[in-house]
């Protein structure tokens, strides 16, 4: 593949998704206009900005802006409303006008936070995402969805606010953990089953590759994750409809990581789980072709995801289903007829739903 992938997400406020190895070395050249902008916030936590804010500080720099560095804390458990109010006091101390922006680099984790910061700061400053992790590249730093989490939920703070621009540098794969890169992944399977059903044939075709952060590889599969989240946002920019597709394995997934304590699963690992729960209610439903549970396996076991062992009360799991934003009248799940489509059902029968929590132990 020669030269960026740029995809447009069609949104009111469109902007480039811009893909290729190397890109961080050229952020004069992809990032789009400041119009009035003079200074940024470049967010990060420790372990990313003394790999990669050199070279991105040298970038803004060249655009002509003024660049304070402002770390956050890594991981889940950073992702809360003490660390954004803490990101609200460097802000004030520069101080960020209303025509700055805030630059995002890093995973998932510090493009909510900073996002969330970017939509409430000055009631709404620009904000760039950087993303470094494959599950912020194919997934998180799309789309506008900002937030942090409270101890009843993940993401239930938070709002709409799209980037002005996303720019995934694949070379920053290279840098990830092993288990970074396999939770990604997990993410990435998400697209196949509710839209593209080539991104698991990539995957099932090669999984040592795609563990292996082989480039070319990583360079398809996030190429075809965005292509469908920007149709999908384009659509339906603030979830009223089909956007809850991109929830497949979530509603599942976020009472996982939730119950079992932030941090215990990698977000893409407790969506590994979810799909798996998902297929498996989808099946017992008949909403699902029958062997797709069998195949949800075969493609996440390869790719080292978690496919059980998983012990959670029925009960303290419906209660934290109950808060999922998707509920309407009950708890709605996103299930796959088929590998390639998506839909959403309104709550079955509870039993249904415990049998097949049983069945992840």
């Amino acid at each position: 593949m020669t030269g960026p992938v740029r995809i447009r997400v069609a949104v009111a406020a469109a902007y480039d998704v811009v893909i290729a190895p190397g890109l961080l070395d050229e952020l004069p050249a992809v990032l789009p206009p400041f119009t009035h902008a003079r200074r940024a916030a470049l967010v990060s936590a420790s372990g990313i900005s003394a790999l990669y804010a050199e070279r991105v500080t040298a970038g803004l720099r060249a655009r002509g802006l003024a660049v304070e560095p402002v770390l956050v804390p890594d991981g889940e458990e950073a992702k809360s409303l003490a660390t954004v109010a803490g990101v609200y006091h460097r802000l004030a101390a520069m101080p960020l006008g209303r025509d700055d922006l805030i630059v995002a680099l890093g995973g998932g984790v510090v493009g909510d936070l900073a996002g969330f910061a970017a939509a409430t700061w000055n009631r709404g400053v620009a904000v760039v995402q950087l993303p470094t992790t494959l599950l912020a590249q194919v997934d998180a730093a799309i789309g506008g969805k900002t937030g942090v989490n409270l101890a009843e939920g993940k993401n239930l703070v938070g709002a709409f606010h799209q980037p002005l621009a996303v720019v995934a540098d694949i070379a920053t794969l290279a840098s990830l953990p092993a288990r970074e890169l396999r939770a990604g992944l997990g993410e990435a399977v998400k697209y196949g089953f509710i839209a593209d059903p080539a991104v698991l044939d990539l995957l099932e075709r090669d999984p040592v590759a795609a563990v292996a952060g082989e480039p070319e590889l990583l360079t398809e599969v996030v190429r075809r994750g965005v292509a469908v989240k920007a149709r999908i946002v384009a659509a339906d920019e603030r979830e009223a409809g089909q956007r809850a597709l991109l929830n497949y394995g979530h509603t599942f997934g976020h009472a996982f990581e939730v119950l079992a304590g932030y941090g215990t699963y990698r977000h893409g690992e407790a969506v590994a789980l979810g799909m798996v729960a998902a297929a498996r209610l989808g099946e017992r439903l008949g909403v699902s072709e029958p062997g797709l549970a069998q195949r949800t396996v075969a493609v996440l076991a390869p790719l080292g995801l978690p496919t059980g062992g998983l012990r959670l009360d029925p009960a303290a799991v419906w209660d934290v289903l109950g808060r999922d934003k998707k509920a309407r009248g009950g708890v709605r799940f996103v299930l796959c007829p088929t590998p390639g489509q998506g839909c959403v059902v309104d709550q079955p029968d509870r039993r249904l739903v415990e049998d097949v929590l049983r069945s992840l132990a």
